[in-house]
């Protein structure tokens, strides 16, 4: 039984690599920060636990139970225990798991320590152990964290977050065979950086992009290939004399095995390809050139210059399948409709895979299933109340507008892929100037096409332009008169994630005119020819030349782990670093380092070196900048702000993709407070 505990502790720790989580966050004091010699006081520890997760107690008893919370104090003369480490108001629980009754905290826990003070130089030191477990889905994670109090932290405050023997980010313990240089490369930082800020944004933010998989779930309904396809398959399910009963159960299992044939897709790229996989088929030219090429024919079939279509050979193969009848058959239905309807949802089923590869597993799994959720639901609904097919509306011209206008939507998105590959190649190829020059005429043109000017082939004569013809073109217009001043330089927030930078810019007349007060930088920024910062700042691209300067003019490092196919990195610089109380604090309070992790950019062979972390022979800029981030964070996710000191302490929780201005402000000032403190 202890066996299957501890491997049950192993296999929830492999569970989360990746993408770590901490959800306790750990504080601590003295119940009088300035005792007397011989006076007793008490070492307060609290803890702060993420809703829907519980953290085990010290007070209870199990031959084979889960890791305890557990504080050991390292001894000193200074001090003395007295008596045993008490839990504060833990609450009684039954764990099913352990077959035991425990004690837990959630919400907010806390601990106390007797101790006699002996001298007045003193210093409290040790570590704590404890294991936090999921009330959704039954996962635990254990950690280890140090603390220290008196003489040692000199100040008391918030716990240490970092590893044991892992306290400062530059200490290098690479066994390096390849390069002897000191500045190869990156030691231990911390391991619970996966705070993100605030949690609850995040979150939604995950949520969100749920959302919208589920939306374009609804969105490939009615395209032409889908759409027809609803009354066909209502057909299947008519042809029988049934109960109603009988009926609603087959529609449903129908409804599922739609679902089961999608998520699979999902699974098997998350599965197959891995995080690392994942990441470098959004970065990567040659799935990158694939997929701009696939989304071009794509958008040519839906002009109508050719029809897209799978091998009738493996449809009819599918379709003998689905007229077995039974489970068999009603799955085999199921899989007809995926097929024929490939040619309409692959470039949309495309989008969500593509854009949930940055580097997780989870979510490209969970956003195909709620792709398919939406896909899904009408089927089932139409297959259970039959005659609501009569109401759908006939096809016909109307559909075939639909086509076109995803067409034109093909062919504005196409370039986004090209431009991940541009960029992280410096191909030079599509500036920001030429992807908004092309999208005015590909929206202009869409415009043109709802008022009835341009026909394609399929459609039906346009003889009088209705209201909502009218209403679109209205839109489609007004996108291009937002987009004609990006041309020169304008920000264009709402598309930040989706245009080229605008250090690709030509003529930046927005630049020229910002009165942004300028930096002196130590020395010329290493890789400054290709790289560039964002609204003028100045800063570097190179870990340990930004880190020399940091010390050099006493300020805090401002990492900055960004990635050229990061669009919610994009959307971060333009909404959130082009705030004036943003930008200007990071131009004058801070030196800025731009790590890209996916730049292609091979480096002389003197600097490449084997990582500790994964074995692998790093030789380009981004593969050292995500092992860097990898190896030390335990985090491969982009946008990640850390800032760190002049020993490369890490002075407050590492801050990700949230927009909020307000949020971002207070992570810079409570990094540089903390700068303040330890370094004055």
């Amino acid at each position: 039984m202890r066996f299957a505990t501890l491997l049950f502790l192993l296999l929830t720790r492999i569970l989360v690599v990746g993408q770590i989580l901490t959800p306790a966050q750990w504080t601590y004091s003295l119940s009088n920060p300035h005792p007397s010699v011989n006076e007793e006081i008490e070492v307060v520890f609290k803890v702060s636990i993420d809703k829907n997760w519980y953290l085990y107690s010290n007070e209870f008893q199990c031959e084979n139970g889960p890791l305890k919370t557990t504080i050991n104090f390292k001894t000193h003369p200074s001090y003395q225990l007295v008596g045993k480490l008490q839990a504060v108001n833990a609450v009684a629980k039954h764990d099913a798991i352990f077959e035991c009754d425990l004690k837990i905290f959630k919400g907010i826990g806390e601990f106390r320590q007797r101790i006699r003070i002996l001298k007045s130089d003193f210093a409290i030191r040790g570590d704590f152990e404890y294991q936090v477990c999921s009330d959704v889905d039954g996962k635990c994670i254990p950690f280890n964290d140090e603390f220290s109090i008196g003489d040692a932290g000199k100040t008391v405050g918030d716990a240490a977050i970092k590893k044991p023997d892992s306290s400062v980010f530059g200490e290098s313990n690479i066994q390096n065979p390849v390069s002897s240089d000191p500045q190869a490369p990156h030691g231990p930082m911390l391991d619970k950086s996966i705070l993100d800020g605030d949690p609850e944004v995040n979150q939604e933010s995950f949520l969100g992009y749920l959302l919208f998989a589920f939306l374009l779930g609804f969105a490939s309904l009615i395209t032409p290939c889908v759409f027809p396809m609803v009354p066909m398959t209502v057909t299947f399910f008519l042809k029988d004399n049934q109960t109603k009963r009988e009926g609603i159960r087959k529609a449903v299992i129908f409804g599922l095995s739609i679902i089961v044939i999608y998520t699979l897709a999902g699974t098997l790229f998350a599965v197959v390809l891995g995080a690392e996989g994942l990441n470098a088929l959004a970065t990567h030219w040659a799935p990158n050139l694939f997929i701009f090429v696939i989304f071009i024919v794509f958008a040519l079939s839906f002009f109508g210059l050719f029809e897209i279509k799978v091998p009738y050979q493996l449809v009819n193969k599918v379709d003998k399948h689905a007229e077995r009848g039974g489970l068999v058959g009603i799955f085999f239905m199921a899989a007809t409709l995926v097929l024929v309807s490939f040619s309409c949802t692959i470039p949309i089923v495309g989008n969500v895979v593509v854009l949930s590869a940055g580097g997780q597993i989870i979510k490209p799994v969970l956003a195909m299933f709620f792709y398919a959720l939406a896909f899904s639901i009408p089927f089932t609904l139409f297959a259970i109340f039959p005659e609501w097919i009569k109401s759908l509306p006939k096809s016909g011209g109307w559909l075939n507008s639909v086509k076109v206008t995803l067409g034109f939507l093909e062919l504005a998105l196409c370039l986004k892929f090209f431009s991940i590959a541009d960029q992280a190649y410096h191909w030079g190829l599509l500036d920001r100037e030429v992807n908004i020059a092309i999208w005015i005429v590909i929206f202009g043109l869409l415009g043109i096409y709802f008022l009835g000017k341009i026909s394609m082939p399929g459609d039906s004569p346009v003889e009088k332009v209705t209201v909502n013809r009218l209403l679109l073109s209205i839109a489609s217009f007004s996108f291009v008169v937002y987009l004609i001043p990006g041309i020169w330089g304008a920000p264009l927030k709402m598309l930040a994630g989706y245009l080229p930078p605008t250090s690709t810019l030509d003529f930046d007349l927005v630049a020229m005119t910002r009165r942004l007060k300028s930096t002196e930088l130590c020395d010329e920024p290493k890789y400054a020819d290709f790289f560039h910062l964002p609204h003028g700042l100045n800063g570097y691209f190179d870990y340990q030349q930004a880190l020399a300067c940091a010390r050099q003019q006493n300020k805090p490092l401002f990492i900055d782990f960004t990635g050229h196919g990061c669009t919610n990195c994009r959307e971060m610089e333009a909404v959130v670093w082009g705030e004036p109380q943003v930008l200007e604090r990071l131009q004058n309070d801070f030196v800025v380092v731009a790590l890209y992790v996916d730049d292609k950019t091979e480096l002389p062979e003197s600097q490449w070196y084997m990582s500790a972390y994964d074995s692998k022979l790093k030789k380009t800029i981004g593969k050292q900048n995500a092992d860097l981030q990898i190896k030390n964070l335990e985090n491969n996710a982009q946008p990640f702000y850390v800032l760190v000191g002049k020993d490369e302490r890490v002075l407050t929780w590492p801050y990700s993709y949230d927009r909020s201005p307000e949020r971002f402000v207070r992570f810079l000032e409570t990094g540089k407070k903390k700068y303040k403190e330890l370094y004055r």
